[in-house]
């Protein structure tokens, strides 16, 4: 599907959609002339139902009465002039012997009633639907009053009707509520101000109030998700939540890593544990997977599936303390997800949601399109070759061929022939759009509906989405269905039965590949600015379709187009998760739950690999089937007892978890025989010995029990004390048993000591926590495996990794110290944290010598020590009709390795061409490291700094571990984030920016451009001598010698002789010479440096052709900042006035515009996103800093949103 945007129908686009919210503006303002509730009547003196009908028509408002009460008053009113509905309620009241209430957007009649004594039940929550426990309930007026119990639920005695109830909570706006005839009221409470004293969803979901939290917790509304138009809820959290780092490979469906706090394990993926309705979910990032050489495809992980309009709120735990009773899987954070329920309705609810987004491609890399391919330029008179071979299509991809536009011919691999059969020559003309070309807008549609319904006994949502996504690279999709189900059912006063079911299915008829080999858009940056993509788009040859793809250079390059559409990767995953619990409200004070949770997905992954694909010529096909299983069964007991100075609670609990796995793959042995019939693409269409099968199965279980205690006086300090135990199947037994405790206390210093009234909170905050972490199954003994046949016999092999039988769990022991401030009834809001963790007893691989017969075996070694801090200030400064927030936040991190053992000198996160990122004992994790460029380093020299270059002119390396020559880290200085939020009546504006400053990537994709010559970057880089030579260039170079000593790698000259370049000879003489400004060692026979020659432009310097000049020993040519600011998502929002969605008989609608992960700047400029700097494996690693080909062009979203009750 593409939908393409000129730009004359871009702006008709966008002034449909400003004259539609234009004209809501204006419905919207006469909306509020009658929200001022100033009634016009017919006449001066009306009677009962004349006024009735009046404010009807007039206001939002309806009248609920008996009509005999109304029909028994035969009596005209009159009313004073340029008064108020509130006014002439009040006369009313007094002349009419009934009463007249507003009750929401209701007038109540009613006669008026002796008093009595009535019992009335009532439940609260929070506006995203949670109970809230704790929640002070009293008579207006009166002494009399309770408070919630866990459930949010009260029982209190009223006198009458009339009776209103006062309903307050710490954090939350307090409420009046009138009694009138009901049994049962339910009321919701909107929270005061964000994030300070409100109630959040802890550990084992339970809410509590911010205030008595002794650790960081940050909470995300679902309407961030909503208005954001973010596939994956992850990215919603970036910018939002402080200390969090999030990187993607790329658009929908794909892969996301969420990092809290920086790496803390050596040994892990150091993602948190995601929890969604109290259900563990898997979210690990072993999610790649290649059938096929080069072939590797991103099949997403876990997140990917959830669907974020489902989400009522997110708590982000980051913290130890604060997320210790989830056992060895949060050591890393736990990401508490809430889905929507329907608490929060009061009766039959349908809500429809529709959005459509377009994707706009507008960025691309810089590649220049001045050369064709070749090896040399070309220059007319000169050309010695026949027929203009010269332009070399076929084995090259170096961009050092003729000049482009410049009113050259040449022979090209789409010329045709004359009469007698010759070649005809073909103007060389540049395409400079041939990826604008290539890809296509891309578009996404989430539609979806959901019922929801509250009353006595039960409260239900059952929501239904689908969502599609076009991707912009041809061919390529992305298809999600999800199915919820979340209802709570009161069997009695004492028992309630929850059910949370989420079924998933996700999919794609074609995801396409990352890094090289088929991915389709490394193919289209391939393709030589000589030649028009848009011919390449009948990709097979003719007579030959499904057999031989047509390319530039058969048998060299793959086509664009004939990747796109062949090569295909599918997949369906097939997924639930959720829970059924039980609580059991034994008395007032005690209560005992238990749930069942369970997370199982089915994946069926297919790929089909078409034959001349360049990497397997012959075709391929392969299958891959993955089934995964979690159960976890949890009990808890929890008592509860308030005193007149003390409160506390007290649970106690256990759980059982045990996960399964099972893999299989049947698929064509890489290179080998292929497919025996083109085009087929099943098992059964290949030889025997050409296929390849591999299962593998694993379990894990693990036994826990924990216990906590909340302990808090006179609301001033809280004290929270938590143990855990776990028992581990995947340790050995003398090792699988281990303890962790945790202890956190708050004060709020503010009702210790007047401050006056400017104040409103300030609270410290303090807490310490250890948890431990296990290791994979099967890592204590040595297994079998299968591998290759040999002369047809089946045979089996020891993995190359030496199992360590007394593995011992990591540990960390970590503490956080904190400050919360509110002041100026809290429209000035601030929060600091610091903290400091240490991860002992890192279960690492250790390489062995290959005598040992193994390469690496698995040990506890190492401590790692992080630590930072984070900041949050928020600030109203305007607050009314028109309202102003703001949020910003900003935090820093670091993880430094104190400790290794003898027997490990270095740990490797990952190692890519002569590169990668390691760290050294007392250096910090994520260092970049590099060969180091051989340079004079002696002081005294002239020539100090200088490379020192070999004999033929050309740059020398170090390439020993111990040169330690570090360019970078991929951490960044600091990550902050600010929304900042526009109300105006019914008008909302929202904007999110994301900014991060520091930190280095390495982009693989520029160091394979840069040496096929193809970027505009190596050559606006070469030094131009500007006319100079011989001793003038010399003195020149010397005079500005930082302009090669720096970077060290920079070169002399150009592709021709009007940008510098020198005359080399080779066959004829042409201009497109280079040198690498140094000096060349002169050493006696004792191999010492006794003197240098320089190499700076004078006689004896080292003349080279430029295309042979690339330095791919280096990783520092392709490092860039990963400096960035995004405007992580922006929406705007009209929700339409009462009284027209009345007349439609519906409860609200709501319609936006939005749009989302729009790169504002980056400090590279080189058109990569910084934040795809990533690259997950199938190993459930990941390499961080670094990107190979992750290359979508960068695109600005426009997106539309229509929301709708009834």
């Amino acid at each position: 599907m593409k939908i393409k945007i000129t730009k004359g129908n871009f702006f008709g686009f966008w002034l449909q959609w400003i004259l539609i919210l234009s004209m809501g503006l204006f419905i919207g303002s006469e909306a509020f002339a009658k929200n001022k509730r100033f009634i016009k009547l017919p006449q001066e003196e009306v009677s009962i139902r004349q006024f009735i009908s009046s404010v009807e028509e007039q206001t939002e408002l309806t009248f609920l009465y008996d009509e005999q009460v109304v029909s028994s008053l035969d009596k005209h009113v009159m009313f004073a002039k340029d008064i108020s509905l509130d006014e002439m309620l009040e006369t009313l009241d007094a002349t009419t012997g009934l009463e007249f209430k507003i009750m929401g957007d209701n007038i109540l009649i009613r006669r008026r009633q002796a008093a009595r004594v009535a019992q009335v039940k009532g439940e609260v929550y929070d506006d995203e639907g949670i109970p809230l426990a704790g929640a002070t309930v009293k008579v207006k007026g009166a002494s009399s009053g309770t408070v919630t119990d866990l459930d949010g639920a009260f029982n209190i005695e009223v006198p009458n009707e009339e009776t209103i109830l006062v309903i307050s909570y710490v954090g939350f706006h307090t409420k009046e509520v009138v009694v009138g005839n009901r049994t049962l009221i339910k009321v919701t409470l909107k929270a005061a101000y964000q994030n300070l004293e409100g109630a959040v969803v802890t550990a084992l979901g339970i809410k509590r109030e911010e205030r008595s939290l002794g650790y960081a917790v940050s909470e995300v509304s679902g309407k961030s998700f909503e208005r954001g138009g973010q596939d994956n809820m992850l990215k919603s959290l970036s910018g939002r939540v402080p200390g969090v780092s999030i990187n993607s490979t790329g658009g929908p469906g794909s892969s996301v890593s969420m990092i809290i706090r920086g790496i803390n394990s050596l040994s892990g993926d150091n993602q948190p544990l995601f929890v969604v309705d109290g259900v563990p979910v898997i979210n690990t990032l072993n999610n790649v997977s290649q059938i096929g050489n080069d072939n590797k495809v991103d099949y997403g992980n876990a997140l990917s599936d959830i669907n974020p309009a489902d989400i009522e709120s997110v708590s982000v735990l980051k913290g130890p303390s604060a997320a210790a009773l989830y056992g060895s899987r949060a050591g890393n954070g736990v990401v508490l997800i809430t889905t929507k329920s329907g608490k929060n309705v009061e009766e039959v609810t349908v809500s429809i949601t529709s959005n459509t987004q377009v994707d706009v491609p507008f960025k691309y890399l810089p590649m220049h399109s001045r050369f064709a391919t070749g090896v040399r330029p070309y220059t007319p008179g000169n050309n010695p070759y026949p027929e203009g071979t010269l332009v070399i299509e076929e084995g090259s991809s170096v961009g050092a061929g003729p000049e482009l536009d410049k009113g050259y011919e040449a022979i090209q691999w789409n010329s045709p022939r004359d009469e007698n059969g010759n070649l005809i020559p073909l103007p060389l003309v540049s395409h400079p759009n041939n990826v604008a070309d290539f890809v296509r807008n891309g578009v996404t549609t989430t539609n979806g509906i959901s019922v929801s319904n509250n009353n006595e006994r039960i409260n239900y949502r059952v929501g239904y989405t689908n969502m599609n996504n076009w991707g912009i690279v041809p061919n390529s999709d992305f298809n999600r269905n999800n199915l919820s189900i979340n209802s709570n059912l009161k069997v009695n006063d004492k028992v309630t039965l929850t059910t949370s079911v989420n079924i998933n299915r996700t999919g794609a008829d074609n995801r396409p590949a990352g890094n090289r080999g088929t991915n389709p858009l490394e193919a289209a940056y391939k393709v030589s600015p000589h030649i028009d993509i848009n011919e390449l788009k009948d990709y097979w040859m003719p007579g030959q379709e499904g057999i031989q793809q047509r390319s530039q250079a058969i048998g060299d390059y793959n086509n664009p187009y004939f990747l796109a559409y062949e090569v295909n990767n599918g997949f369906n995953r097939d997924r639930i998760f959720g829970n059924v619990g039980l609580n059991y409200q034994i008395t007032d004070n005690f209560s005992v739950q238990g749930k069942y949770m369970l997370d199982m997905y089915s994946e069926r992954r297919e790929s089909k690999i078409p034959m001349s694909y360049t990497e397997d010529v012959n075709g391929g096909y392969g299958i891959v089937n993955l089934d995964r299983y979690e159960r976890n069964l949890e009990f808890l007991a929890t008592y509860q007892k308030d005193f007149t100075d003390f409160s506390m609670t007290y649970s106690a609990g256990g759980n059982f978890r045990y996960n399964q796995g099972h893999t299989t793959q049947n698929a064509t042995k890489a290179e080998g025989s292929g497919l025996i019939v083109p085009g087929v693409y099943t098992l059964s269409n290949t030889l025997s010995d050409n296929l390849n099968y591999s299962s593998s199965m694993s379990e894990k279980a693990v036994y826990s029990v924990y216990g906590l205690a909340n302990l808090g006086y006179k609301d001033l300090l809280y004290l929270d004390i938590t143990a855990r135990n776990d028992w581990s199947s995947t340790l050995p037994a003398s090792n699988r048993s281990y303890f962790y405790p945790s202890a956190s206390l708050s004060a709020i210093i503010s009702d210790i000591i007047p401050m006056g009234n400017r104040i409103d909170m300030v609270k410290l905050r303090a807490g310490w926590a250890q948890v431990g972490n296990d290791t994979s199954p099967y890592n204590l003994v040595q297994s079998l495996a299968n591998t290759e046949e040999w002369g047809g016999n089946t045979r089996l092999s020891v993995p190359d990794a030496l199992k360590t039988p007394d593995l011992k769990p990591e540990i960390s022991t970590s503490y956080e110290f904190g400050v919360e401030l509110a002041a100026f009834k809290n429209r000035l809001r601030f929060d600091l944290t610091y903290f400091n963790t240490d991860n002992k007893n890192q279960i690492l691989p250790v390489t062995l010598p290959s005598s040992s017969g193994f390469s690496s075996k698995f040990v506890n070694a190492g401590l790692v020590n992080s630590k930072g801090w984070e900041m949050v200030l928020g600030a109203t400064p305007i607050e009314g009709d028109f309202t102003w927030d703001l949020n910003f936040n900003i935090s820093r991190y670091r993880s430094k390795i104190i400790e290794l053992t003898d027997e490990v000198e270095v740990f490797y996160l990952w190692s890519d061409s002569r590169g990668g990122a390691w760290s050294y004992v007392g250096d910090e994790i994520g260092s970049i490291y590099d060969r180091k460029l051989v340079t004079v380093e002696d002081e005294e020299s002239p020539y100090y700094g200088y490379p020192i270059l070999d004999e033929d002119g050309s740059w020398q390396d170090i390439n020993q571990a111990n040169a330690k020559n570090k360019i970078g880290n991929f951490n960044p200085d600091f990550i902050a984030g600010l929304q900042t939020s526009l109300s105006y009546k019914n008008w909302s504006l929202n904007l999110t920016f994301d900014w991060r400053m520091g930190g280095d990537f390495v982009s693989q994709t520029f160091r394979y451009s840069e040496s096929d010559l193809k970027t505009q970057r190596f050559l606006d880089e070469m030094i131009n001598p500007n006319g100079r030579s011989g001793e003038e260039l010399r003195d020149w170079l010397v005079a500005n010698e930082e302009t090669f000593i720096k970077d060290g790698l920079n070169i002399v000259g150009g592709p021709t002789g009007e940008s510098g370049g020198f005359p080399f000879e080779y066959a004829v003489t042409l201009n497109d010479g280079v040198f690498n400004p140094g000096v060349i060692a002169i050493y006696n026979d004792q191999g010492e440096i006794t003197g240098y020659q320089e190499n700076l432009g004078g006689d004896g310097t080292k003349i080279i052709p430029y295309a042979d000049n690339y330095p791919w020993s280096f990783f520092k040519p392709a490092m860039f900042d990963a400096s960035y600011l995004k405007l992580r998502d922006a929406s705007i929002n009209y929700d339409l006035p009462l009284s027209l969605v009345k007349k439609l008989n519906m409860q609200s609608i709501n319609v936006g515009m939005y749009t989302s992960n729009v790169i504002l700047w980056t400090k590279a400029k080189v058109g990569i996103d910084p934040e795809n700097a990533f690259q997950p494996e199938s190993n459930g690693t990941f390499k961080q800093g670094i990107e190979r080909y992750n290359v979508n062009p960068w695109v600005i979203p426009i997106g539309f949103r229509l929301n709708a009750k009834f």
